[in-house]
């Protein structure tokens, strides 16, 4: 089985087992850098746990890395089509399916996911670095977005732009999935 075709959770934990090797940091620079604890970081790496989406995008901010570098390894392809529903997976405990359409790439500063909220879900996310913008299009059901303390419903077609470096969240509260498309835009470093 290649790299690639692992399941998440191996995907997640060697990604970032290679970061933390690269940047030269011990578990417990890690968990200092992230907010994560030692252990769970070790179960992660080790592929014991599936984090929480909360858990995801604190070592993501603490890496100072996208979301999407965590749980696939970057092509660097163009020209190659990329199908939502063989990448679709859960990666996280969370009852979100995730599909990274466009993991990020520095030369273009985005990531681009296609992300399903199954019935219920909910989730208020901790701002994301300084400078990251989120693009929200609705493309199959509703979904509500939290934008300054307010719950905003969203329709199939719609779209809106925010700053994501202040609390946000998003939630359906119908009985069927809600289906979007984020682009994650990333400041320069």
């Amino acid at each position: 089985m290649s790299h690639t075709e692992q399941p998440p959770e191996q995907n997640l934990g060697h990604n970032l087992r290679q970061l933390r090797k690269e940047r030269g940091w011990s578990l417990d620079r890690a968990a200092g850098e992230t907010g994560v604890s030692k252990a769970m970081l070790g179960q992660i790496e080790r592929g014991e746990s599936s984090p929480t989406l909360a858990t995801l995008w604190k070592l993501a901010g603490g890496f100072h890395r996208s979301m999407s570098s965590l749980i696939e390894p970057a092509t660097g392809q163009t020209g190659k089509v990329r199908s939502a529903s063989q990448l679709r997976q859960q990666p996280t405990q969370d009852q979100m399916l995730v599909a990274p359409l466009f993991p990020f790439d520095p030369q273009f500063g985005f990531e681009l996911f296609e992300l399903t909220l199954l019935p219920g879900y909910q989730r208020e996310s901790e701002p994301h670095e300084p400078g990251v913008t989120e693009h929200v299009m609705v493309i199959e059901g509703t979904m509500e977005l939290l934008l300054e303390g307010q719950w905003r419903p969203l329709q199939q077609g719609e779209a809106i732009r925010f700053a994501a470096d202040r609390p946000h969240g998003y939630r359906n509260l119908g009985d069927k999935p809600a289906v979007f498309h984020n682009l994650i835009h990333y400041p320069p470093a």
